[in-house]
């Protein structure tokens, strides 16, 4: 499928793509929980993927999650989301009453530990740690809550451990996307230092490879008709 695509998009796209896809990491999942502005639901993504994050997870309780173009600049096209909440193309439960019986935040906490992820809480709390304390050799999902509100109560009591960000100033609390762009920031700098093993799975890199190749076609007819011609050509 992707050497399809590639006889579709230019050479110097399918260089940028594959050079940009060698520095994307799922190490660090980002959990965004309940967030409502969408100037810093923007902000985040736009981070992500500027630190080369790929996975980005989004918890819908009571706030529908939502972008502006003007500040993510179309970051949202080049990661990999899903969402826990109102169904979508990325939903995985309904909003606030899934199946099983269990809370949107729940459900995305059971998901990642499946993939091997510890769910670290960002805020202070009891046997809280620093970031600078985080094993960035493991793989971890960290949350953070809401503008207004912070963590939930069920994100904090199904978290695995608690991370503070230090701080020196009389407010005491970063804006959402900042305590985001600070925190992932760190994280992906020291693991690019410390370890070599960051790179997305085979079988996750090429997935990526063929959504982000889609993504670069201007025309779908176009890309439809060059599938069609070389099936019959196959056959």
């Amino acid at each position: 499928m992707y050497a399809m695509l590639c006889g579709v998009i230019t050479e110097e796209r399918k260089q940028k793509i594959e050079s940009i896809l060698d520095l994307r990491t799922d190490r660090f999942i980002p959990v965004i929980e309940n967030i409502h502005k969408a100037q810093n639901a923007s902000a985040v993504l736009r981070t992500c993927d500027c630190l080369g994050i790929q996975e980005v997870r989004i918890v819908e309780n009571n706030n529908k999650f939502s972008t502006t173009d003007d500040i993510s600049l179309g970051a949202d096209k080049w990661l990999n989301i899903r969402k826990y909440g109102v169904i979508d193309k990325y939903a995985r439960v309904s909003a606030n009453v899934p199946e099983n019986g269990k809370s949107n935040i729940e459900q995305c906490f059971d998901d990642l530990r499946k993939e091997g992820y510890k769910i670290i809480a960002t805020m202070p709390y009891k046997n809280d740690i620093d970031l600078q304390d985080i094993d960035v050799t493991q793989k971890a999902a960290i949350v953070f809550g809401s503008e207004v509100d912070g963590i939930s109560q069920q994100a904090i009591d199904n978290a695995d451990c608690f991370m503070k960000i230090p701080m020196y100033g009389f407010t005491e609390s970063f804006n959402i996307s900042v305590a985001a762009a600070v925190t992932l920031h760190y994280l992906t700098d020291k693991m690019r230092k410390q370890s070599d093993d960051w790179h997305l799975p085979e079988e996750k890199r090429l997935d990526t490879l063929i959504k982000w190749a889609l993504q670069s076609i201007t025309s779908k007819e176009k890309i439809e008709r060059e599938f069609i011609s070389r099936i019959l050509i196959a056959k």
